[in-house]
């Protein structure tokens, strides 16, 4: 970053430190990841330069020859990766790719089901103060309180009573595997469309680990970061028949030119994902959401539904500790453990509060971390939350914290390199 020191020395200490913060940290946010060298290479690449507006050999400025070979290999790759009859790979995130859909089918007043905020769901899936539920009506399912898991008969009678337009189903916040298939049978019966925003589990369904929603879902939205370990951005799969349509409220409805750096970024990321060691990356993700889940279970911590079938699960602290959601993550925080706090289903407390943090493993996976750390960094987070009141305790486990993230770099080709 030679260039950048000497242009900007503010910006150049910020992601310095940024770096160094990413090294030295134990990431636990489940909807963040680290790319690799080749993701960052070509989102820095002079690609940043051209503006497409359009779609390849339909572009309203000239001189795109080589972004319509960029585009053209994202969008055949991702078809490629899940067996998808069209995609479109502009959009700059994942909510704008949800806003495609919802533009396209809805006017404004239309009905629509969703899994609830407070049992999972995302802020694009009706929050109030997101486009999602300013302009339209949602009706609302969650889980079961019981067993803390989707409820499909409870579904179906939702949208029986409801007629919603389409059911959107899809979390950011749920462990368990979604069965697609099931939802597809009561979209059929209500005579609705099924969209999935698979953003959280894109990398899973692309390994074969969770149950794919194309062919069952009309619309398939999705990050390409989290767990597809790409740049940050969205995307769109659906059935062919939606391509014109879909195209045109992409662009030039809702967006202008295509970011074409992170377009070629997310091209390299779904390569990366047709590898076997994707694969193995992806099965190593799920064994270690698994055995952390299990680790703080077996230390007294109440799960939320009993366990995950996935990337990431949800701790309720105030059962299990008697601390709230933001407290825990800012004490986390303290030695190194980066985390998110997060509502549970039926939360007592305020969004702003919470009763639960939300673990996920893609990030320290990343980096190579496999059970036997796991279980380390799930006594570390217990003896931290234990210790709350004891500064010299949380001093020795942040000593512990970056000794353990020395052993596993990121990026360890960099090492050395940046000051």
């Amino acid at each position: 970053m030679k260039h950048l020191r000497e242009v900007d020395r503010e910006i150049y200490e910020a992601i310095s430190n940024e770096i160094k913060r990413e090294q030295d940290n134990l990431e636990l946010i489940a909807s963040e990841n680290f790319t690799s060298l080749a993701v960052l290479e070509v989102q820095g690449s002079v690609l940043t330069n051209k503006y497409a507006e359009g779609y390849p050999r339909r572009r309203w400025y000239g001189g795109c020859e080589y972004i319509d070979i960029v585009e053209k290999l994202a969008i055949e790759r991702v078809k490629d990766l899940f067996g998808a009859e069209y995609a479109n790979v502009q959009p700059h995130s994942g909510t704008q790719a949800n806003m495609a859909i919802f533009f396209m089918v809805l006017k404004p007043g239309d009905t629509y089901l969703a899994m609830d905020l407070a049992c999972g769901g995302h802020l694009s899936h009706g929050l109030k103060h997101n486009f999602s539920g300013m302009f339209y009506n949602v009706v609302s399912y969650g889980v079961d309180k019981e067993t803390e898991m989707l409820d499909y008969d409870s579904i179906l009678e939702l949208a029986r009573k409801h007629k919603p337009k389409f059911i959107l189903a899809g979390a950011s916040a749920y462990s368990r595997e979604i069965d697609f298939k099931k939802l597809r049978q009561i979209c059929d019966e209500t005579k609705c469309y099924l969209f999935v925003d698979m953003a959280h589990i894109a990398g899973l369904v692309a390994a074969g680990i969770h149950q794919s929603p194309v062919g069952y879902a009309d619309f398939v939205t999705s990050t390409t970061h989290k767990t597809l370990r790409g740049p940050r951005g969205g995307f769109i799969l659906a059935k062919k028949q939606f391509a014109k349509a879909l195209d045109s409220v992409v662009f030039p409805g809702i967006q202008g030119g295509p970011l074409m750096h992170v377009v070629a970024a997310k091209a390299v990321a779904f390569l990366e994902a047709q590898t076997q060691d994707f694969k193995e990356y992806q099965r190593q993700i799920v064994k270690n959401s698994q055995r952390l889940a299990k680790k703080l279970r077996e230390k007294d911590y109440r799960i939320v539904s009993g366990g995950t079938d996935n990337h990431m699960f949800l701790v309720d602290l105030m059962a299990s500790r008697h601390i709230a959601g933001k407290d825990a993550q800012e004490l986390l925080e303290k030695v190194n453990i980066t985390v998110n706090k997060n509502l549970i289903p039926f939360d007592t407390l305020s969004p702003a509060k919470t009763s639960g943090i939300r673990l996920g493993t893609p990030a320290v996976t990343t980096r190579g971390i496999k059970e036997e750390e796991i279980d380390q960094i799930a006594a570390l987070i217990d003896r931290t939350i234990i210790s709350r009141q004891e500064p010299k305790e949380l001093k020795g486990i942040k000593k512990e914290v970056l000794k353990l993230t020395a052993k596993f770099p990121l990026y360890p080709e960099l090492q050395g390199k940046i000051t």
